[in-house]
């Protein structure tokens, strides 16, 4: 581990001195006024925790099975769209560190590495999330190629019915590649290791999706072609279509109340992902940390209750699985360490997460990762 940047935040400030600023406020930004993403990191921050510091203790161990399956740690990197947009080639990168470190990676169907490309790089232990398609035949494709790849593991994303009111997106004219504006010219001026970077790795593009997307098309229509072709809502019969074909675990990602948990239960899924999207989607929502604590109280036994948003440190994930989340991911904490260090930013996340969940536990008390609800105040 870099002693440089010991912490996720301190990578944070680094990541920002190497983007350009549309970059770091699509990666950083939240919907209207950003509420709900600093709500999300300050609820888990006021959580409590009780340490037992007389009791027998025979250290800790940070392994926790999933699925069927044993993972290192109790966390996961979760999908982020258009990641070579914010670094080159971050997407492949973190792949890679996810398979190193033995931990699970979700693919975004809107990022940039294609599901192909991150089954070589996983040796197809890998997840796939769907925006699910308009088109029911495009569903399909999508749904054999991660099946071929060996992906086990499907998310079904259920909290973006429609784009979210994002100001700093909309001021920068977010598009890929960037919009040529003067401003953002000057941007990419400004971090020459940014635009060296994405000069030598390409124009970054939806790669997953390049199949289906009409050659030649400017940025206006590439737009209103992804308007057309993904129509975000998922209906439970949508849910059930996909269960009848996908053989592998199935989870549903966006899950912040009891109605929706149960119907998607019913439905036969294995996992709800309790997730606000980062806050990017409904501003005035509840955190994804008190959601959790909801839904775990009624229906853990019944599926896999896990939580994405606002974890920022070792100490936000034990405070997330006392709360009782049995997984977590992170979106942001992985992209910061990518953008502040290049190739070695995810390992780097990794041992950070890693060393500080280590002396959270140490110093609770707590021998696994099970136990940690017990010393939630």
């Amino acid at each position: 581990m870099n002693p440089r940047y010991p912490s996720i935040e301190l990578l944070a400030e680094r990541a920002r001195q190497r983007m350009p600023g549309f970059a770091h406020d699509y990666l950083s930004g939240g919907c209207m006024a950003e509420v709900n993403l600093h709500k999300n990191t300050s609820d888990i921050r006021a959580v409590e925790l009780r340490p037992s510091y007389l009791r027998d203790y025979h250290g800790a161990s940070l392994k926790t099975s999933l699925f069927g399956r044993e993972y290192a740690m109790p966390f996961g990197i979760a999908p982020v769209g258009l990641q070579s947009l914010m670094w080159p080639k971050s997407c492949e990168i973190l792949a890679r560190t996810a398979r190193t470190h033995n931990i699970p990676f979700v693919l975004s169907t809107v990022t940039t590495a294609s599901i192909e490309a991150v089954a070589k790089i996983t040796d197809g232990e890998f997840w796939f999330q769907l925006y699910h398609p308009a088109d029911d035949s495009l569903r399909d494709k999508l749904l054999r190629r991660a099946a071929d790849a060996g992906c086990q593991t499907l998310v079904l994303l259920a909290d973006t019915p429609t784009f979210g009111y994002r100001p700093k997106e909309i001021r920068n004219g977010l598009s890929v590649p960037p919009k040529m504006t003067l401003r953002n010219i000057f941007q990419m001026c400004t971090r020459p290791a940014w635009s060296f970077s994405q000069l030598f790795a390409g124009i970054p593009q939806f790669a997953t999706l390049k199949p289906y997307i009409p050659a030649g098309l400017s940025m206006k229509h590439l737009g209103l072609f992804m308007n057309k072709t993904f129509d975000g809502r998922l209906t439970e019969s949508r849910i059930r279509a996909i269960r009848d074909q996908w053989k592998g675990n199935l989870v549903i990602k966006g899950i912040v109340n009891p109605e929706d948990a149960e119907l998607a239960i019913s439905t036969g899924v294995d996992g709800l992902i309790v997730s606000n999207h980062g806050g990017r989607q409904l501003d005035q929502g509840q955190s994804t940390v008190r959601a959790t604590a909801e839904l775990a109280g009624k229906f853990q036994g019944r599926v896999k209750i896990l939580m994405d948003g606002g974890i920022r440190s070792g100490s936000d994930i034990a405070v997330a699985l006392a709360s009782g989340a049995e997984f977590v991911f992170l979106g942001r904490a992985p992209m910061y360490g990518v953008c502040a260090m290049g190739a070695r930013g995810g390992d780097q996340v990794v041992e950070i997460l890693q060393k500080q969940l280590q002396q959270v536990m140490e110093q609770l008390g707590c021998e696994t990762v099970e136990q940690l609800p017990r010393h939630l105040v």
